[in-house]
């Protein structure tokens, strides 16, 4: 019999380790795992991760000179401009092109280290960023165009090449970058702030409803139990980045549904941590104050809350943490703060500006951690 129970055990275990692999084996499918490519793409990803690590943190000013140049698409539409032999100019390999030809201009003797930027002035006046580069000591630069077809010719009028030089001078200063992100930071720290108070009002009287010890008790009390666990665990289902979209299209995007979805999501949390700790609590004091005649609310008063203050303080403050961290990934909705910031950052491809609030994510959230966990070691 031992050998049978043995046997079926190992037969058990075997099924079970197959399905194991059977479940990582879908896993890597569905998920559509290639290390080969992470591989090859390294060189993209490299320079978004340098951008990332070299924040957009001071700047200096800067004086703009500009040089255009008129480029018929295509040849015939328009007259061609005359290139000039000394100064600053812009030479492009071909005088007009046809749409979507290739072609590389060059700039001459314009402002020497300086940030290049290319356009398109089309003919309508209207302005259209081509590329960015840099020139270096003698002024000089080089890119690879094409010829937009939206920079057509228009009535024998033909768009024109514009080029921006943009020099750097007098002292470093903080740039622009750092007080947008300053400003988006005390939104978030605020919003989670207020969220986690609003939530701690809400949650702190509704954990007793939660907590069996104090409420379980005859049918009324059993019942009102239940619907309180329900209702703190139906909230806790929805996670904030979907209460974040829900309240903003209702309220529109903005701070206030941000702040929003972190409150219902964590009275829910708190709740359930509440009524834990107030199910933890020792007994004795309960009965001692019992056997002295105390009634329900007196017990609770005084027998109860002295036990759990430490507990709920420790949790407050762990939340706040938690939501200065989940504001920031809400904001990607709309929610407001400095989430919404790195969003639109990331999206407008300046990933230099994204990673100064990335590094002011970071830094918030390690001084949160540290505040958190001093607050933690003096009420334990």
């Amino acid at each position: 019999m031992d050998t049978r129970l043995s046997i079926g055990k190992i037969v058990r275990n075997t099924l079970i380790i197959a399905l194991v692999f059977v479940a990582l084996g879908i896993s890597w499918n569905v998920t559509g795992v290639d290390f080969p490519r992470l591989v090859r793409d390294l060189p993209k990803g490299r320079n978004i991760v340098l951008a990332f690590l070299t924040p957009d943190v001071v700047t200096r000013d800067t004086t703009t000179s500009t040089v255009s140049i008129a480029f018929p698409i295509p040849c015939g539409s328009a007259p061609e401009a005359e290139i000039p032999s000394s100064g600053p100019r812009l030479v492009p390999s071909v005088n007009c092109a046809a749409e979507k030809e290739k072609f590389t201009l060059e700039g001459y003797e314009l402002e020497p280290d300086s940030e290049i930027i290319v356009r398109w002035k089309l003919p309508g006046e209207r302005v259209m960023t081509a590329i960015r580069a840099q020139s270096n000591a003698d002024g000089y630069f080089k890119v690879d165009m094409e010829a937009r077809p939206i920079a057509a010719s228009v009535d024998n009028v033909a768009a024109s090449l514009e080029v921006d030089a943009l020099t750097p001078v007098g002292p470093f200063k903080p740039s622009e970058a750092v007080h947008d992100v300053l400003a988006a930071m005390f939104v978030t720290i605020f919003m989670a702030l207020l969220s986690t108070t609003l939530a701690t009002i809400v949650a702190a009287p509704l954990s007793f409803l939660a907590a069996s010890n104090i409420i379980k008790r005859g049918v009324v009390g059993t019942t009102v139990y239940y619907i309180t666990r329900s209702i703190f665990n139906l909230l806790r289902s929805y996670d904030p980045l979907v209460m974040a979209t829900v309240f903003g299209f209702w309220l529109s995007f903005g701070a206030f549904p941000g702040f929003l979805a972190l409150s219902v999501v964590t009275v829910a949390s708190l709740g359930k941590l509440f009524s834990e700790a107030v199910e933890n609590i020792d007994q004795g004091p309960i009965e001692a104050l019992q056997a002295t005649g105390a009634n329900r609310l007196q017990t609770v008063v005084y027998g109860v809350v002295p036990q759990i203050v430490p507990d709920f303080v420790s949790y407050i403050i762990y939340h706040w943490d938690i939501n200065v961290r989940i504001s920031t990934i809400i904001g990607f909705v709309g929610g407001g703060g400095i989430g919404y910031y790195l969003s639109q950052r990331i999206n407008g491809f300046e990933y230099s500006k994204a990673g100064t609030a990335i590094w002011a994510i970071v830094i918030v959230v390690m001084a949160m951690d540290f505040l958190s966990a001093e607050v933690r070691k003096r009420l334990t």
